[in-house]
């Protein structure tokens, strides 16, 4: 089953995805406002049951991003061989892993538009996927690190890519513009190593092929980053991981093919998803 947040009737709900639309499940579920505290207190096994003999609530209905008010996003960067080779500096793999933090504001739900802003129109997309903490740990190890997930989502890491220039040793400006990038389009919960460790994941530009890749080769693996990030800090639930993208972002092209109003992304994985998304332009009053 799929568990989404989204916006009908003027309000924000929680519910069930079906095909004929979504089952709200807020009254049912009243000791949880939204979705993360469902996450929170490892609900959606009973919202499974909830959900199962209860009837379609709407049709016409806004995604929003899955996790509006996750407090924790962390994203791992540059985590595919080729990536690596796609800088040129001739660096070898790195022994550790590149992380930075984003913010639940600088994502929107989907079928949404990615906003590019007019101080700068190098958007470009990532395509990614992410993994919804649901029993929190501090130092977990890789073998224990799946008992610790409690959902996938899909994630397109929108970049701002001349602002992650603007400093030395920071990508954080770059990488919290508003609504610049997506997370959805709903949570499906982890029950099976299979989902993580044989995904394959594509982002098309204008339904063309621009990242195609799968999990099991990036230089470090999901279990391993939640066995390294939660070193340092203490994992709790309804934390999200973005855990990195393949080579093909826009940037990396020659001239570099960034995102433009009219443009949409697809990002793609068997069994998840598709998180999908049209380009606009902000509107400064």
């Amino acid at each position: 089953m799929r568990f989404a947040t989204y916006t009908a009737e003027g309000k924000t709900f929680f519910g069930a995805v079906t095909d004929a639309g979504m089952i709200a499940l807020n009254e049912a579920c009243p000791q949880w406002a939204t979705l993360y505290d469902v996450i929170a207190a490892d609900g959606l096994a009973e919202l499974e049951k909830l959900a199962a003999d209860k009837p379609v609530s709407h049709t016409d209905f806004i995604y929003e991003m899955v996790l509006p008010n996750a407090p924790r996003i962390l994203c791992v960067g540059v985590n595919f061989p080729d990536r690596n080779a796609e800088y040129k500096d001739g660096s070898a793999q790195p022994k550790y892993m590149s992380l930075f933090p984003r913010f639940a504001s600088g994502f929107t739900g989907h079928e949404r538009n990615l906003v590019r802003p007019p101080e700068n129109h190098t958007l470009d997309y990532e395509g990614e996927v992410a993994i919804v903490i649901g029993k929190g740990g501090r130092r977990i190890s890789q073998q224990d690190a799946y008992d610790h997930i409690a959902a996938l989502t899909l994630c397109n890491e929108g970049t701002i890519r001349d602002w992650v220039r603007h400093a030395k040793f920071n990508v954080t400006q770059g990488k919290n513009w508003d609504s610049s990038g997506s997370i959805g389009p709903w949570l499906v919960p982890f029950t099976d190593a299979k989902q993580l460790d044989d995904a394959r994941i594509i982002t098309r530009v204008n339904g063309e092929v621009r990242q195609d890749d799968v999990l099991s080769r990036m230089m470090f693996p999901i279990r391993r980053e939640i066995e390294y990030i939660s070193t340092f800090m203490t994992l709790q639930p309804g934390d999200i991981i973005i855990t990195g993208t393949p080579t093909g972002a826009g940037a990396r092209f020659d001239p570099p093919r960034y995102l433009k109003p009219g443009d949409v992304v697809e990002v793609e994985v068997e069994g998840i998803g598709t998180l999908r998304n049209g380009v606009e332009d902000e509107v400064v009053a």
